[in-house]
């Protein structure tokens, strides 16, 4: 196993750090990405173990439904707004950070880019990823 992944928000305020190697990492082109990061595409990683996340600070939360009628709920700072990390009621043992937020942004790697259907030409991503045209199953 590598080092833990550490990271936080822009102030310090929220902080996080993880032990399990991510399960995912990818692009996503989805509309709710795009209004929240204010570019093209959000840059997650996702790690199998929620309950291994130690988190300090109090993050504030917005809840979100997705296409498939599933809950996403967002953690973000309240002081500095920045967005940390997310959680999801289909899959609620997973704990998904804001690839931005690490201390090492270099350790993120993606893999996919999903709802691809959704990309604009003006944010070209890596050619060479994989493209779901909306989220995988299974």
């Amino acid at each position: 196993m590598s080092d833990a992944y550490t990271g936080g928000c822009a102030c310090g305020a929220v902080r996080y750090e993880i032990a399990d190697e991510p399960m995912f990492m990818n692009e996503c082109q989805c509309r709710d990405c795009q209004l929240r990061s204010g570019t093209g595409h959000g840059s997650y990683l996702s790690f199998p173990s929620r309950e291994r996340a130690k988190v300090s600070g109090e993050a504030k939360h917005w809840k979100v439904v997705a296409d498939n009628g599933n809950v996403k709920n967002h953690a973000f700072c309240a002081e500095c707004g920045s967005p940390v990390y997310l959680t999801f009621s289909y899959m609620p043992e997973v704990f998904t950070i804001h690839a931005g937020s690490l201390d090492d942004p270099g350790r993120y790697r993606p893999q996919a880019v999903t709802y691809a259907v959704r990309g604009h030409a003006w944010d070209p991503l890596d050619p060479a990823l994989t493209k779901f045209q909306k989220m995988p199953t299974g």
